[in-house]
């Protein structure tokens, strides 16, 4: 009896005893709990803490200024000049679809700038901005340092929307955030209510904004930054595409934004043109608005492997994207005349004699290049699809870009490359800008004078435009093309122009180069490399077919 108790005696106390140690466990967990559910995220900020620390707004305005899409992307290295009579892409497809004038809402490729699951994307900039925007107000930090960071992202947000109506013609203007009450149902604002919005914005910001950073926050938007986007804006709402009728208080307009920034004082054209747009000459007199790489310090997601990409086979590149034949012809000689114009000219050694900027722009047969000439001569040209490293990145042009690349990097890769700056703008695009107003006012003194402002810069130093009439806006077109080449302008340029058919519906050209093995000498045959069609609809680019899908308020670009 008393050996069944006292087994039921210790039963007993086992069984409480657990209880009680349940319970405890019960009682930690929950307190544990409690305390944890109590505390701020580890691995993040809530919306109240970002927008009450300097540190972190700035954080979230230099990843918005970080996602902007630049003209430099990835694999296809300068897209728009491809999509221009610039450059070809070697074995691209999606390009050639569109230069084909074939581009559709389904199948953009490159020009989808619109849909924000990619990484050029303006309305995911735009997001950034709405929310900052909405939040900062409400942020307790020094009003100047808030001003300053309003007038930023006023600049972002309008440089976005002046990207997309320049692509797509007027978009929907979305300047708050979303919530799931919201109406999705966004109808398309027209290209003035866009402008008029962008042009409110940029006027807005330049008052907050100062004219120059110190050193730690050099490459920041500049009171000149958001006055060189205006005037870019103001410039193409007076082009023909979009001002039909002539409507020279448009011109006018053009003209007084670009005097304004002449007028700060604050830029001047850099002596070098070859060096002004590498990381040597970072932030130099020129640079109004420029991005920062730093691959090493400040790695990129998808890393900015230019060199690789733009390099010539045989120095390890993959040669991704090849000038045209089209863009060598636009080339003057020394004498200030276009090769076919000049009887001085010898198309059996077409690369003396000219100017100075197509040395500083174009790798050509027998450019000097990192220690010994470039080759694409065949046979057996090192630069060649006949060359012994990698011949399938041979150009397919016979030329390759020089302009941005690190000649000091060598055997490029994503660990062994260069920190070259993307620049959005700089002080010569504006002096042509200037240039152009003034010539559709009829003021062809002023315009001669500032395309001359630009052809003087020391390094260059062509002979004086003295054109007038007609014969003038074609040398102004002219120079834009020459001084401004792989800069994301000459796909614009030939449209708000109107001369695109012109431009565009002409065959791509090549250089095929061969060498006599006895003699040593080079024969240089123009040849056609690919048929290019430019129909009207192709002014503006479609709308994505999934934004239209999404929304069908959203009404479709004509013809498409």
């Amino acid at each position: 009896m008393s050996l069944i108790h006292n087994k039921l005696n210790r039963k007993t106390m086992k069984y409480s005893i657990e209880k009680i140690m349940l319970l405890f466990l019960v009682v930690l967990i929950f307190s544990c709990k409690k305390a944890v559910l109590d505390q701020e995220p580890l691995d993040k900020y809530s919306d109240a803490a970002v927008w009450q620390d300097p540190a972190l707004i700035g954080t979230f305005i230099n990843n918005t200024y970080r996602i902007m899409p630049t003209g430099f992307y990835v694999t296809q290295g300068l897209p728009l000049s491809v999509l221009s009579d610039e450059a070809a892409c070697r074995n691209n497809s999606n390009f050639d679809i569109i230069n084909k004038g074939n581009v559709s809402p389904s199948s953009l490729g490159p020009l989808d700038y619109w849909t924000t699951g990619g990484n050029q994307s303006y309305y995911k900039v735009i997001s950034k901005c709405n929310v900052f925007l909405e939040n900062i107000n409400g942020a307790t930090i020094d009003t100047a340092l808030k001003n300053r960071m309003i007038g930023e992202m006023k600049v972002l947000r309008a440089y976005s929307y002046f990207r997309l109506i320049s692509f797509y013609g007027g978009v929907p203007l979305i300047t708050k955030q979303f919530t799931l009450a919201d109406d999705f149902s966004i109808p398309r604002n027209t290209y003035d209510e866009c402008l008029s919005f962008i042009v409110a914005e940029l006027d807005a910001a330049s008052t907050l904004l100062p004219l120059n950073y110190s050193a730690k926050d050099k490459g920041r938007i500049t009171k000149g930054a958001a006055l060189a986007v205006k005037s870019r804006a103001l410039l193409y709402a007076a082009s023909p595409l979009n001002n039909p009728a002539n409507d020279l208080s448009k011109w006018q307009k053009a003209a007084d934004v670009a005097k304004a920034v002449i007028d700060l004082n604050q830029y001047a054209l850099y002596t070098d043109y070859k060096t002004l747009f590498s990381d040597k000459a970072l932030y130099n007199s020129e640079i109004i608005w420029s991005r920062p790489y730093n691959n090493i310090v400040d790695a990129e997601e998808i890393p900015l492997i230019l060199e690789q990409v733009l390099f010539p086979n045989g120095y390890y590149g993959f040669g991704q994207v090849d000038p045209l034949q089209n863009l060598i012809d636009q080339y003057e000689t020394v004498n200030g005349k276009l090769p076919k114009d000049d009887p001085s000219y010898n198309p059996q050694n077409p690369y003396v004699n000219r100017d100075p900027r197509f040395y500083a722009t174009i790798l050509y047969n027998g450019a000097p290049f990192k220690g010994r000439p470039v080759e694409t001569f065949i046979p057996k040209g090192k630069d060649s699809p006949e060359g012994t490293l990698t011949p399938q990145n041979a150009t397919v042009t016979g030329y390759y870009v020089r302009k941005y690349v690190d000649e000091s990097i060598v055997n490029p890769s994503a660990a062994n490359c260069g920190n070259t700056p993307w620049t959005f703008f700089r002080y010569a695009e504006i002096l042509l800008n200037y240039a152009e107003a003034k010539y559709f006012l009829g003021d062809e003194t002023t315009c001669r004078e500032y395309i001359n402002k630009v052809r003087s810069r020391a390094s260059v130093n062509m002979p004086l435009v003295t054109e007038s009439g007609a014969a003038l806006l074609t040398r102004l077109q002219h120079e834009r093309e020459i001084e401004l080449a792989f800069e994301e302008h000459r796909y614009f340029d030939v449209r708000r122009w109107k001369i695109a058919p012109q431009v565009l519906n002409v065959d791509a050209q090549k250089i095929v180069i061969t060498k006599n093995t006895t003699t040593g000498l080079d024969t240089y045959t123009v040849q056609t490399f690919q048929t290019r069609d430019f129909f009207d609809k192709n002014y503006l680019a479609p709308i994505p077919q999934s934004e239209l899908d999404k929304d069908a308020s959203l009404k479709q670009n004509p013809n498409y």
